[in-house]
């Protein structure tokens, strides 16, 4: 039975702007209170997608989640109508409005983890919501990204979903954008690489000093036991310290993997031999053979890491067996990453090509094109279960576009948040989307009229 990687992107929302949210995310804090292209936004994200079905991979889309979020504001105690919690918050709270709003869930890499069949104890794919406690505007999501992925993957028999981990400090957990997973092929059983910034009852693991470390390794663990995975299926690793104080907040700003690949720097880990020695004995008793390529630090720099997303880049197989990556435009206008990029695929190795994609609007906000994408590997049978609404297609592509240059602005500004209009204008915007994914009623505006 044949089994693919399918990477479904997050759809960038109407609200989408530069709030300056994420402290310790270089890009979101630099471009903070910048003026936003919402409409461009999601062209651009649209385009990758597009893109990337044409080449013949696997792809989806995932939903955005209503913004502002109204109920959120009222659990904080703002009252009145929508319009009146809106405009109070504006007035009293405005650093709440902005949160309320933000558009971050376009990057699905955080919205959940995801374990496929060949590795789990009861043989369906698993899906654990992230919680994102680590910062209020994302600790919103997990309650409409289940709903969402449930009505995604809604097939019982074939796929199982858990709720986020309980909301507090010491089970941070940022999903996927903190985990990868090795494999010969991707309906073999695999490796399960679990990346931690620190321990959150284990003092021996040293922590940042400067930014937060956002995942611990006790979230790591817990989710790897929902999902029924197997000690020789699984590795765990610490994030340097050091790089999460240049502004490292996720594993994926620094490294990604696919296959039997882990592309990565070289300050990426603390007890780098030993994580890759463990790697590549586990996935050698699994059949596979693990491959390490090291960006060497005289290279590229952390900070140059950080300034171009070089590792938040998609590493996709291809028919071929040679691999592809895909990098953002800032990429290719950094001097030192671009010729170290060059001399990579010049050598004709395991990655075989690099393509650049513009995603200025997403980076500017601190994410680039892996943060966009949620990897999940399904077999034929998981495939055909998967609703068929969020598959991308040329037709879909289109339908798309068109939704958003009807709903969408084209500017975005903060003082434009505290007008009402706009969560009209994102209501109605995601209740046309809902029919169009074929995802039923998941909103709260829907689900509470």
């Amino acid at each position: 039975m044949k089994s693919f990687e399918v990477n479904f992107d997050g759809l960038v929302g109407p609200t989408h702007n530069y709030g300056g949210l994420s402290y310790g995310n270089v890009a979101s804090q630099s471009n903070s209170q910048q003026g936003s292209n919402p409409r461009e936004a999601a062209r651009q994200g649209l385009a990758k997608m597009k893109a990337l079905a044409d080449m013949g991979f696997q792809q989806g889309v995932l939903a955005p989640q209503e913004r502002p979020d109204v109920a959120a504001l009222r659990r904080l105690g703002f009252s009145g109508s929508d319009a009146e919690v809106i405009q109070r918050a504006a007035k009293d709270a405005m650093p709440l409005l902005v949160a309320s709003c933000s558009a971050s869930s376009m990057w699905v890499a955080n919205a959940a983890t995801v374990s496929p069949s060949a590795d789990t104890a009861d043989g369906r794919v698993h899906f654990t919501a992230a919680n994102l406690n680590c910062k209020y505007h994302r600790s919103i999501e997990h309650p409409t990204t289940s709903r969402v992925l449930q009505a995604m993957f809604a097939d019982q028999q074939r796929f199982a979903h858990h709720a986020a981990l309980p909301a507090v400090a010491q089970f941070g957990d940022e999903g996927a954008a903190n985990h990868t997973r090795f494999c010969r092929a991707y309906g073999e059983p695999g490796v399960e690489f679990f990346v931690f910034g620190r321990s959150a009852f284990d003092t021996r693991y040293p922590a940042p000093q400067k930014y937060p470390a956002r995942q611990t390794l006790e979230a790591s663990q817990a989710v790897a036991r929902l999902h029924g995975l197997t000690d020789d299926g699984v590795v765990y690793a610490q994030q340097n310290p050091a790089v999460i104080d240049q502004g490292v907040f996720h594993n994926d700003v620094i490294a990604v993997g696919n296959g039997e690949v882990l592309f990565y720097h070289e300050d990426a880990f603390l007890e780098t031999e030993r994580v890759l020695a463990e790697l590549k004995d586990k996935l050698a008793r699994r059949g596979g053979n693990f491959k390490a390529v090291c960006v060497p630090r005289a290279q590229v720099s952390v900070e140059d890491a950080v300034r171009s997303y070089l590792f938040n880049s998609q590493l996709l197989s291809r028919d071929d067996g040679s691999m592809l990556l895909i990098v953002p435009e800032e990429c290719r206008n950094n001097e030192r990453v671009w010729t170290y990029l060059n001399g990579l695929t010049s050598q004709g190795g395991t990655i075989a090509e690099v393509r650049v994609f513009d995603l200025k609007q997403s980076m500017q906000n601190g994410g680039g094109p892996a943060c966009l994408r949620l990897r999940v590997a399904l077999n034929e049978t998981e495939l055909a279960a998967v609703n068929p609404g969020v598959i991308m297609t040329a037709s879909l592509y289109d339908t798309l576009t068109q939704w958003v240059d009807r709903h969408y602005r084209d500017r975005l500004s903060e003082s434009d948040l505290a007008d009402p209009q706009l969560l009209v204008e994102c209501r109605t915007a995601l209740d046309e989307l809902t029919r169009i994914l074929k995802l039923g009623s998941v909103y709260p505006f829907q689900l509470n009229p």
